[in-house]
């Protein structure tokens, strides 16, 4: 077997051939075009033999590159970049380069078999990207309110409306009444954050009720779990692509953060607190933990348990949690699995 290690930049990829002991064949840099993808298959085609595709996880660089070679019909895995540096510092090689990375992105497939196998991207890909520009629009609005506050306090003090106010559209709209009366250039310019304000407002509902379409019919199983709504929800879909490129519900633990790391040497058995993984997913099982943790009668019972088994609130919390990413990564399965299904059902004419 010959194993393509890929380190992909934003105008380039470099692309090392490597033998199954790791020896280095042969380097190929080329564009980020699907004929610069085409010519680089016909390159790695010289070798014999099975072929595999090791990409570092950067999907916004190399989301195309994996696409075209979905398509021909190559196999792909994607290596963390931390399973990457790891390689590189234990190589007999010094400096940092392309080739040098890809080399070391082709090691690490190498040793490790359990990898997540890349796949044309689905539904979750449209829902990463709309929660993403969902965020931004809420970032640029909290900006903007928060100039506003500062506007309003220098024109009257008085005008100090409640937290969270400033988005909602009978108190925009008592505002906007109150600033019409006001001249001087802060009173404009308050007028044109609060217009701004307004407009955002408008743009990021829209966005949430399309993206409430998308994730109630991609996770009804997970919108079934108490305490996640909606927009938690397509954070987790999104963070997570596809639950079946996890080996198990170990694995997607690990990946969300939730599994706690080993840390004792004695007679004591002790875990700590993991603060790898991805911590966008981590918090959304957070949230759903602490929503649990007022309203759900099993949840409370559980942190109940584990408060009398002498655990701090925190640990209680982060049990919990551990617990939810389980939960989570089964509901996650059976709606891929009821998709896979529906999908493969025969279409009405």
């Amino acid at each position: 077997m010959v194993v393509f290690g890929i380190d992909a930049h934003k105008r380039s990829h470099t692309a090392v051939a490597a033998d199954d002991r790791g020896r280095k064949l042969g380097e190929r840099t080329t564009g980020t075009t699907s004929a610069d993808h085409l010519r680089l298959l016909a390159w790695a085609k010289k070798w014999d033999g099975d072929r595999l595709w090791a990409v570092e996880d950067r999907r916004q660089l190399s989301c195309r590159l994996e696409r075209d070679l979905l398509a021909a019909g190559e196999r792909i895995v994607r290596v963390p970049p931390k399973l990457m540096a790891n390689c590189r510092t234990a190589a007999r090689t010094y400096g940092k380069s392309d080739p040098i990375d890809a080399l070391a992105v082709a090691r690490a497939a190498l040793r490790e078999p359990d990898l997540p196998i890349a796949c044309l991207d689905g539904s979750a890909r449209e829902i990463r990207l709309l929660v993403d520009h969902r965020d931004d629009l809420v970032a640029e609005r909290t900006r903007i309110i928060n100039r506003l506050r500062w506007h309003l306090h220098e024109i009257d003090p008085r005008l100090d409306p409640p937290a969270r106010c400033l988005i909602r559209t009978k108190h925009l709209q008592a505002l906007a009444e109150e600033l019409a009366t006001r001249e001087g250039t802060v009173a404009r310019l308050a007028r044109r954050l609060l217009e701004q304000c307004r407009q955002l407002t408008i743009e990021i509902r829209s966005f949430e009720a399309e993206i409430s379409t998308l994730v109630t019919d991609a996770a009804p199983s997970l919108l079934a779990i108490p305490g996640c709504g909606i927009l938690n929800a397509a954070k987790i879909l999104a963070e997570t692509a596809d639950i079946r490129r996890f080996r198990s519900k170990s694995a997607y633990a690990r990946h969300n953060g939730t599994a706690p790391l080993p840390v004792w040497s004695g007679n004591r058995t002790r875990h700590r607190l993991c603060r790898t993984g991805n911590r966008q997913l981590n918090a959304a099982l957070h949230r759903i933990a602490v929503t649990q943790a007022h309203y759900h009668p099993d949840a409370r019972a559980y942190l109940q348990r584990r408060r009398e088994a002498d655990n701090t609130n925190t640990e209680a919390v982060r049990a919990l949690r551990r617990r939810l990413s389980d939960v989570v990564y089964r509901a996650l399965l059976h709606d891929a699995q009821t998709g896979a299904e529906q999908a493969s059902l025969p279409q009405a004419a």
